[in-house]
């Protein structure tokens, strides 16, 4: 069995990645078009863990604004045109597969993001994440009232964090 790596996504994908969404955070769904939609508008930042017969997790990335965040289960539209950042919506990956799966995820984005101009990286914590994702390099923010209204709906220990690759 090869080593589970980090490929592009693939409309095919989406069954198998709404699967993970819903067993990792089943207490914050979201539709299987508004995932499908992410993967459309910006395909380049949506990969999938690839264990040879199976998807052991994924990661959609797309152009967004600092200090926003979208609304969780709800479709982003259209990418904004002066997008300052790339924005990490969701890396999910099941247990077992679990230990440098997400450095991996964020060293592609982390490439994607300087190859399309993107000096930062952005993203909101949650369910204790926040120490891994700090261990990647991201750093809390205090968020405005705005931004803090909209973290509300990601639970009560989402962190919205920044990375710049400098």
């Amino acid at each position: 069995m090869s080593k589970p790596h980090w490929r592009r996504a693939h409309a095919a994908d989406l069954a198998a990645i709404s699967t993970i969404a819903a067993r990792i955070h089943p207490d914050l769904p979201e539709r299987r078009e508004v995932l499908a939609e992410k993967m459309r508008l910006y395909p380049d930042g949506c990969r999938v863990l690839d264990a040879g017969n199976e998807a052991a997790g994924y990661g959609l990335a797309h152009p967004w604004m600092q200090q926003q965040i979208p609304p969780l289960d709800d479709f982003l539209g259209r990418l904004p045109d002066a997008a300052d950042c790339l924005y990490v919506h969701d890396v999910a990956v099941l247990p077992d597969y679990r230990g440098g799966a997400a450095r991996a995820y964020v060293t592609e984005i982390e490439q994607l993001a300087r190859s399309s101009g993107h000096a930062t990286l952005a993203l909101v914590s949650v369910h204790g994440t926040r120490a891994l994702w700090q261990r990647l390099g991201f750093q809390p923010v205090t968020p405005d009232a705005a931004l803090r209204d909209k973290l509300s709906s990601y639970g009560a220990s989402a962190t919205y964090m920044l990375r710049a690759l400098g």
